[in-house]
């Protein structure tokens, strides 16, 4: 059976853009999830760093039942149950901690844990997580630090997210590591409390253009 994270990397090879999405309204979820997959997004990342997180997992499911919709900043295993209770395709956390590995469970299939170094991102596939985030990627060395553990560590997968952007997701996306790059500037908090579904739409079109 395919799992949840092989659907992610699929939808990657069409569109390897994924939104993280910071999302305080409720009401915003629907229009937002039509707006990305307009722009022909096919992932998006829901942090829960506000109260209506878990409700916009919700609502995004329901309005784009296609678009494979993740939690982020899981960090605790109360976090991991409500997110999955919410639907979520996926998790995301910043880091790994012992308690958060032994919450994760079955779960540990689809979650993609940030790591900085060489040493962790080691131990986190010892561990049997199959996809890896570097973060905060630009802090941790960017595209050089991918290339560079692409010599070692081949066999290592990526979603790098923390200082990418529209002028250097193409960079990250061009190495054979890097399944996906996480970015803010698609929705950003100010987007989505504006409600500029059109300037979301062609931003989503315009990075995939330039990929």
């Amino acid at each position: 059976m395919t799992s949840s994270l092989d659907a992610l990397k699929a939808a990657a090879r069409r569109a390897p853009i994924v939104p993280v999405l910071v999302v305080p309204d409720v009401d915003a979820a629907a229009p937002l999830a039509e707006a990305l997959v307009a722009g022909g997004l096919t992932i998006a990342e829901v942090t829960l760093r506000t109260e209506s997180g878990l409700k916009v997992i919700e609502e995004m499911k329901k309005a784009q039942p296609d678009l494979i919709v993740g939690a982020g900043t899981v960090l605790t295993g109360e976090d991991v149950s409500n997110a999955m209770n919410a639907g979520s395709d996926f998790l995301v956390s910043p880091g790994m901690s012992p308690k958060l590995l032994d919450a994760l469970g079955d779960h540990k299939d689809i979650t993609i844990p940030g790591v900085a170094t060489a040493s962790e991102a080691m131990t986190r596939h010892e561990e049997g997580f199959r996809m890896l985030k570097l973060f905060p990627a630009a802090i941790a060395g960017g595209v050089g630090a991918l290339k560079a553990l692409s010599g070692p560590l081949p066999h290592l997968e990526f979603m790098p997210t923390g200082g990418v952007s529209a002028d250097n997701a193409a960079d990250y996306l061009a190495l054979p590591n890097v399944v996906a790059v996480g970015g803010s500037w698609i929705a950003t908090e100010k987007d989505v409390a504006a409600g500029a579904w059109s300037d979301v739409v062609a931003k989503a079109k315009t990075a995939l253009t330039r990929i």
